[in-house]
């Protein structure tokens, strides 16, 4: 399972920075979408898949015994979730904005420093 996973890491980062490295906005922040996403699983197959009962200690016990699975990974991902849900939101609102303002989504003409208008 890791392997599969892995595997898809590598494609989500793949896949991301190729969009990434297109002309279009749009392009450029589905490939921000798809590397944060690649991020999200890394940090899952880093954290190991482990079948496991929770990490809760019984009030009778000192300390955990047995196989537990580990929080750490898990509230690392849904705080990078939340965070690039905001850079996400920062992003589109902004891309609306720039083309509502200049007509256009192509990086290379907003990168032209002509004032025609």
């Amino acid at each position: 399972m890791e392997i599969l996973l892995a595997i898809i890491t590598g494609v989500l980062y793949a896949s991301g920075i190729y969009m990434i490295m297109r002309r279009s906005m749009v392009k450029l922040i589905l490939g921000i979408i798809l590397l944060g996403n690649g991020v999200n699983l890394l940090i899952f197959v880093l954290g190991r898949i482990t079948k496991g009962k929770p990490p809760i200690i019984d009030s009778a016990e000192k300390v955990l015994e047995g196989v537990y699975a580990d929080p750490i990974p898990q509230a690392l991902i849904l705080t990078a979730i939340v965070i690039s849900f905001g850079l996400q939101a920062f992003a589109i609102i902004l891309m609306k904005r720039t083309f509502k303002v200049l007509k256009t989504d192509d990086l290379d003409q907003l990168n032209t420093t002509d004032e025609d208008s």
